[in-house]
């Protein structure tokens, strides 16, 4: 989703750790070290990594540069096959009604269950070459200087995804800033019991 959209979700984090001067100094190149991978030309169901925010397609930041005055600024870009439920139901009941008839040419009247699966395998490996990924972005700011992370989604699995990734490439780990977490970033560790403690209020 789109950081400039009228309206949008918003995850916040803060980075675990503190961030070293010289790992920030190297963003930019594990962006591309870890940049999206295309699958167009393959039959992959899924690729995802980090491209450019001003252009999806720009996985060298040869647009613009991640750096926007003291932010960074960038996607992360996931890329996605899907087939149908029924297609792949109709074209595997294709192939497995040619089988049989080639079974019952060789004097056999039925298909072993592995045989099944291999065929169901080898059209879902035709289906997937024949369609195209559909592309989702994901857009992220990364403000160093107080150590927070805003990732322009609240799907589940998307940050999940995100904050894996954020860790292989980085090292660093996020936490959400939940109501709880901002609470003790603004109270101090010694207010975790009272917090902990504390029922939700229930507006009707």
């Amino acid at each position: 989703m789109s950081i400039l959209s009228a309206s949008l979700g918003l995850t916040r984090y803060r980075i675990i750790e503190e961030v070293p001067r010289d790992l920030l100094q190297q963003v930019p190149e594990k962006l591309k070290q870890f940049c999206m991978v295309d699958i167009d030309g393959t039959a992959d169901e899924r690729s995802f990594g980090w491209t450019n925010m001003d252009d999806m397609l720009d996985t060298n930041w040869a647009v613009s540069p991640p750096e926007k005055a003291d932010y960074f600024v960038f996607s992360l870009r996931l890329d996605t096959r899907r087939i149908a439920p029924s297609v792949l139901k109709k074209h595997n009941t294709i192939a497995l009604n040619k089988e049989m008839e080639h079974n019952k040419e060789q004097g056999k009247n039925f298909i072993s269950r592995d045989r099944k699966r291999e065929i169901k395998e080898q059209v879902t490996l035709r289906l997937r070459a024949r369609s195209l990924p559909i592309p989702a972005v994901f857009d992220i700011i990364w403000n160093p200087t107080a150590n927070r992370v805003t990732l322009a989604t609240t799907n589940a699995k998307v940050r999940a995804l995100f904050e894996d990734y954020f860790t292989l490439t980085f090292d660093l780990h996020l936490e959400p800033l939940t109501p709880f977490f901002m609470a003790m970033d603004i109270l101090g560790e010694e207010a975790a019991p009272r917090l902990e403690n504390l029922d939700p209020t229930i507006f009707v």
